[in-house]
């Protein structure tokens, strides 16, 4: 029998208002409910809030690279506080909330200061670039010198008078070597005749953004020379004494120790890195061990701890000052004033600078007897070099160096890692098979955390990097770096030759291991198809690992979960077109590139061919036998998706007959143009010429999905990206 529903009746006004009232009180009751849940959270978490700062404070400076217009900016700026009063105006004097509100009013508050932070860094160190190539005869003073001997140049820094307006600029001009003399250093007045460019946008998306960089720099252009170069003033002798050091130290390094171990032992002596050749530069990438070659939390290390150690065996052997004075803090301050010194000697890049700060919490925490190894010890790090110089951020260097150090940190950190590490009863070989492991699953987890990052940037990442740390971490800790400084010591009494042997030796094995890990089958994985939201997902759940304590940390798998399937699920772009519309890339036809004009250009080279993923050298489209190509025009049938895309390219400036070009461009789906061509060019899908391009900057095209990506979807209205200011 059916059962017999109630007649409907109609809803007075007083009805319906109460409903809507028992509808608000329910969602008021389901708030509170999350607040308390999230405060009692965040109430038995017994995490350390000081990281989560240093996360709120860097969320708000990545929030203004990440949106696009100045609206977005404000809103960051606003979001904070508004966040803040909500949470005081709703929970204010509640005790079961007060966590909830302080984690409220204190994210907001730092991620509006991180967001105001780096407007305020780009407005006030941001160069205006020119406006378009020139050749000009320029003078200037020279405000630095960069040595890059295995390019065969030298890069001069220089502050000129723009050719075209007057203003005072800097720029940046490479010299050839053989052009170059001692006379252009710090402080001297050059005149020569050079071609200046403005500072180059990505070629691609996902490429290197150098426009971005040369934005914080304070670069307007960079050019080469084009003749030769007049030193009107020599660089002054007392003018940048600690450069001067620098170079000096390195010269000598290098003359001691010839070839490649010569090179990377200036490096880690003086922080000069321009003489590794690109060969060694790849291998040493590709092996996981570039990290050795930036001088940073190993290199420090290394340095304050032998300097502690010496400082306080020697100063135990003064019996008056061991009954005076705590030795331990007396150590440290030398350890301390090693480590600066080591750190400006080698040029205080970002890393550095964040080892030297965190090496120095930990003196102190010795000093003082309190626990040294600490994520907190890694946000006052990192909150002190993003107050110095918040555009760091968004580059690698930043974000691999405290990804390793709050992976090594949390790590150690771990209850099972402290119970394995504990000290016991046993012997010698067993505790150096626990430390040996120890050390190949740091080493992985450190590979694990890179990972993301490392293929973001550089679209490539060594597999093996952690076998390969095994040996070249204690190698460079334990041998290397000792020996540099110690033949350092025993060359002012011209006696240490003999140690420069030994650096030489230990030098060749770590290049020996490089080249020997990067070249095993799989040593290398290429992927081209990083994009930001699958990376940030990547740190987003990383973080969370490492920063909460229990099993709440395991959430973070779920993010990265996420970015795990996104990454797979992105496509590998089937063409990719350059900004300047010269060079197009075609993948999934051959196992090589195929590109529309060849070239010498390195960089344009390993631009399409990481952003891609194939390695080997390119094919001309010109010599694939499925494309037809004229001294004007190629074009290519490509299947994709289940149906044919006909591109046609153009290869020459000359002039092509308007009707011809029409007819042409009606029957191919893409047309590709550096030049700016007529509307009767009307293909089936999308032309990128040279007017869309100079508004879009470089394509990724997918076309199975018929998408595509640009350059401009990631630069916005930031003061580097010169497409906002085309017409």
């Amino acid at each position: 029998m059916a059962t017999q529903q109630p007649p409907l009746v109609p809803m007075g006004d007083d009805d319906h208002d109460v409903a809507l009232q028992r509808t608000h009180w329910r969602k008021r009751a389901s708030l509170s409910s999350l607040a308390e849940v999230a405060d009692t959270f965040l109430g038995k978490a017994g995490f350390d809030r000081g990281p989560w700062m240093a996360v709120a404070l860097a969320s708000g400076i990545g929030a203004w690279f990440v949106l696009p217009t100045a609206a977005g900016w404000v809103a960051c700026l606003a979001v904070g506080p508004l966040l803040a009063l909500a949470a005081l105006a709703t929970w204010k004097g509640r005790a079961d909330r007060t966590h909830l509100v302080t984690a409220l009013v204190a994210v907001g508050i730092l991620f509006t200061s991180g967001a105001g932070l780096i407007w305020a860094r780009s407005a006030a160190v941001g160069a205006e670039a020119f406006e378009r190539p020139t050749s000009d005869l320029i003078e200037g003073r020279v405000l630095q010198r960069i040595e890059q001997p295995a390019q065969d140049r030298i890069r001069l820094v220089l502050a000129i008078r723009n050719p075209a307006n007057g203003e005072a600029v800097r720029i940046r001009v490479n010299v050839p070597l053989e052009k170059a003399t001692a006379a252009m250093g710090e402080g001297a007045l050059v005149r020569a005749q050079a071609r200046l460019m403005p500072p180059a946008a990505p070629m691609l998306p996902g490429g290197y953004n150098f426009a971005r960089r040369a934005w914080f720099d304070g670069l307007a252009a960079t050019g080469s020379l084009q003749g030769d170069i007049e030193v009107l003033e020599p660089a002054p002798p007392n003018e940048a004494m600690i450069a001067g050091i620098q170079r000096r130290l390195s010269s000598h390094v290098r003359g001691e120790l010839g070839g490649s171990a010569g090179s990377i032992a200036a490096a880690f002596a003086s922080g000069d890195r321009g003489a590794i050749s690109g060969a060694d530069e790849l291998a040493m990438r590709d092996s996981g061990l570039t990290h050795l070659l930036s001088i940073s939390g190993l290199h420090v290390s290394a340095v304050i701890g032998a300097a502690y150690l010496i400082a306080i065996k020697l100063l135990a052997l003064w019996p008056w000052l061991t009954l005076r004075v705590r030795l331990p803090v007396m150590a440290a301050a030398v350890a301390a004033l090693a480590g600066i010194s080591y750190t400006l000697l080698t040029g205080a890049q970002v890393p550095t600078v964040r080892s030297c700060i965190g090496a120095l919490l930990v003196l102190i925490a010795l000093a003082l007897g309190r626990e040294p190894l600490s994520l907190r010890m890694v946000a006052v790090a990192s909150v002190a070099v993003m107050l110095a110089w918040p555009e760091s951020l968004v580059g690698p260097s930043f974000q691999m160096s405290f990804c390793a150090v709050i992976a090594i940190v949390a790590l150690h950190n771990a209850e099972p890692v402290k119970r394995f590490l504990a000290p016991r009863e046993e012997s010698w070989l067993a505790r150096l098979g626990r430390r040996t492991t120890m050390l190949l699953i740091t080493g992985l987890v450190i590979e694990i955390a890179l990972m993301p990052i490392v293929l973001f940037h550089f679209h490539r990442a060594g597999i093996y990097g952690a076998l390969a740390n095994v040996i070249a971490i204690p190698l460079v800790t334990f041998i290397s770096m000792p020996m540099i400084a110690i033949a350092l010591v025993f060359d002012i009494v011209g006696a240490g030759a003999p140690f420069w042997w030994l650096t030489g030796k230990s030098l060749d094995l770590l290049i020996g291991i490089a080249h020997f890990t990067s070249s095993q089958p799989g040593a290398v994985k290429l992927v081209p198809q990083m994009t930001l939201a699958t990376v940030l997902l990547f740190s987003a759940g990383g973080l969370w690992l490492a920063l909460w304590k229990g099993n709440a940390r395991l959430l973070g798998l779920l993010p990265a979960a996420c970015a795990t399937l996104l990454l797979m699920a992105t496509p590998i772009p089937d063409v990719l077109i350059s900004g300047d519309g010269r060079h197009v890339g075609i993948t999934g036809e051959d196992d090589r590139l195929l590109v529309l004009r060849d070239t010498r250009s390195s960089f344009t080279r390993d631009n399409l061919l990481e952003l891609a993923g194939v390695e080997g050298e390119p094919m001309p489209l010109a010599a694939w036998p499925g494309a037809r190509c004229s001294p004007d025009f190629c074009a290519i049938r490509l299947d994709r998706g289940g149906r044919d895309w006909h591109i046609l390219m153009s290869r020459s400036g000359d002039n092509v007959p308007e009707r011809a070009l029409a007819a042409a461009c009606e029957r191919a789906d893409i047309v590709v143009s550096d030049r700016w061509l007529p509307r009767s060019c009307e293909p089936r899908w999308f032309k990128a010429d040279g007017r869309m391009l100079s508004a879009t900057g470089g394509l990724a095209i997918d076309l199975e999905g018929q998408s595509y990506r640009t350059v401009a979807q990631s630069e916005g209205d930031h003061g580097w990206w010169r497409g906002r200011r085309e017409d």
